[in-house]
């Protein structure tokens, strides 16, 4: 299947990617990149931007690819079919991007992130539920968070325009993607969900050589 933008650039300049939820994801998103210690990344989806920027300004060489050309990505491509040789970043991250494309889709998409990868790969996606946290500061010691979730495993997905399937959901269960990504040399080292961005699950990858 040929996809194609989903919406134009003036969705990214609107209040719901200038909240502090999104900016929470980013924040994530970029720890779980500079925790591999990487000299350069390949951002897959630019959205707003915000990530790409921040990583530059902290002396990373991030490379952007999206299929919109109006959100001006360094290069524009699928991530389908990655146009990059095998092993050309330290990092491939893609950040709510997945989703995007149907599930069936999804090991080839993987597959072409294990492959330009020369060491690992970030992922994140939406995992909607149920949601129980708790945020505890005491004096003298570390903010400490909890967190509960009951994913919507009996609900069943409907393309809502933008997202062909979330995880946890009805036949899309945590399981199931990590089958997936094994299948293609990806070797998880990190999942977890974190009590201020609970809508989202968040991989962190090493790429089989």
């Amino acid at each position: 299947m040929t996809y194609t933008p989903q919406v134009d650039k003036t969705h990214y300049e609107g209040k719901a990617y200038r909240s502090a939820e999104r900016w929470i994801s980013y924040f994530h998103q970029m720890a779980l990149v500079w925790q591999t210690h990487p000299k350069n990344v390949l951002e897959i989806g630019i959205g707003s931007g915000v990530v790409a920027r921040e990583l530059k300004a902290q002396g990373c060489d991030v490379t952007t690819i999206d299929i919109a050309e109006d959100v001006h990505p360094d290069v524009v491509g699928s991530i389908l079919a990655l146009p990059f040789p095998p092993a050309s970043y330290d990092v491939v991250l893609a950040a709510e991007i997945l989703e995007h494309i149907r599930f069936e889709d999804v090991e080839k998409a993987l597959s072409e992130l294990a492959r330009v990868s020369r060491k690992s790969v970030v992922i994140s996606v939406p995992h909607p539920g149920w949601v129980f946290s708790f945020v505890c500061k005491l004096p003298l010691l570390p903010r400490t968070a909890f967190l509960f979730q009951i994913p919507f495993f009996w609900k069943k997905h409907t393309f809502n325009g933008e997202h062909y399937w979330e995880l946890g959901k009805k036949g899309y269960s945590t399981e199931r993607f990590l089958a997936v990504a094994r299948a293609v040399g990806l070797t998880l080292i990190y999942s977890k969900k974190y009590a201020d961005d609970p809508s989202h699950r968040f991989f962190l990858f090493s790429v089989d050589q």
